[in-house]
């Protein structure tokens, strides 16, 4: 039975790493995938989803006005759809992820950012925990050895960045991943003296 799942967590927990591994599980046994990024984030060129692992993948691009439900119905023989950077999907577009489940019987695995560098839910992921059928966390730590659950937006110098537009797309050299504790004290990284 298809199921909408949100796989999300702070970042460097290997989300995108998880994309790329189930697409290459699905492909490996001969079916085939439609694979999403939104077009907002170029970093790596247009529509390639690439994990900082190295690997990388061709994607179809989305941007707010983007009709999911639409565009996986008019394609041939999708095994699975897999979107990645889903906090950046809008509230429609998650419902019609959801119909792509329920109306297609294809699975949806999303993967994203629970919050933002403001420890607020983007409006793609607060409506992803609403309605996933599976919610799956995937970990990753602190400089402190806890789990980190907050994404710290930093300055060159590896000061804490509180405000500013909820969307800046970066990476390491922008943000770091940080338990609660240290989101809430703005410490970015261990002290060298510990």
């Amino acid at each position: 039975m298809a199921c909408l799942y949100f796989y999300y967590s702070a970042m460097s927990a290997g989300k995108t790493t998880s994309l790329l591994q189930t697409d290459h599980n699905y492909r490996e046994r001969g079916m085939s995938t439609l694979l999403f990024t939104p077009a907002l984030d170029t970093r790596y060129g247009p529509g390639v989803i690439t994990s900082r692992l190295g690997i990388k993948k061709q994607a179809v691009t989305f941007d707010k006005d983007f009709d999911f439900f639409c565009y996986v119905k008019g394609a041939r023989n999708a095994a699975c759809v897999l979107v990645d950077e889903a906090q950046f999907l809008t509230q429609k577009q998650v419902d019609q992820l959801g119909e792509v489940v329920d109306l297609l019987g294809i699975p949806v695995l999303t993967y994203g950012l629970r919050t933002d560098f403001q420890g607020n839910n983007f409006d793609g992921s607060q409506r992803l925990l609403a309605i996933a059928d599976i919610l799956v966390e995937l970990k990753t730590v602190c400089h402190c050895g806890k789990k980190a659950t907050m994404n710290m937006r930093v300055d060159e110098n590896g000061r804490k960045i509180s405000i500013g537009e909820q969307i800046e797309i970066g990476g390491n050299e922008k943000y770091i991943s940080v338990c609660r504790k240290h989101f809430r004290s703005g410490v970015s990284k261990k002290p060298k003296h510990e």
